[in-house]
């Protein structure tokens, strides 16, 4: 009972909302449009870097928290933050290496139960 009582409930709220309507707009891209999911991971992705790249971002995850973390968004905001941060400490090979450093538990998760759904499931091409 405790547990209940120390929850932020207005930040699971907020949490809630963003993170629903980042898939809320996946999920009109893919009902809408002739865009192959591939095509929208890169358009979430791109879009969150550059949201990160210029600072905007970190105001959503402020707000949201995981709602706009966890999201493909929060992985390009994570990689753009990554980068930054290596291009301060190492230079231009900072712009390589840093985004990769900083998302490496993300992708190492991605590629683990990607391969564990490939086994379970049987994609189908989208019509174009």
């Amino acid at each position: 009972m405790e547990f209940f009582q120390n929850l932020n409930w207005m930040m699971l709220l907020k949490c809630f909302i963003v993170g629903g309507l980042i898939c809320i707009i996946g999920q009109l891209l893919i009902d809408k449009t002739k865009l192959t999911p591939a095509r929208i991971l890169v358009i979430f992705v791109t879009t969150g870097a550059i949201l990160g790249g210029l600072g905007w971002y970190e105001k959503l995850v402020e707000f949201a928290g995981a709602g706009a973390t966890v999201p493909l968004t929060g992985f390009g905001n994570t990689l753009a933050k990554g980068a930054i941060e290596d291009v301060t400490k190492f230079g231009l090979v900072g712009a390589f290496t840093g985004g990769i450093k900083a998302a490496a538990g993300g992708i190492a998760a991605a590629v683990f139960f990607g391969y564990i759904a490939s086994l379970i499931s049987k994609p189908k091409m989208k019509k174009q």
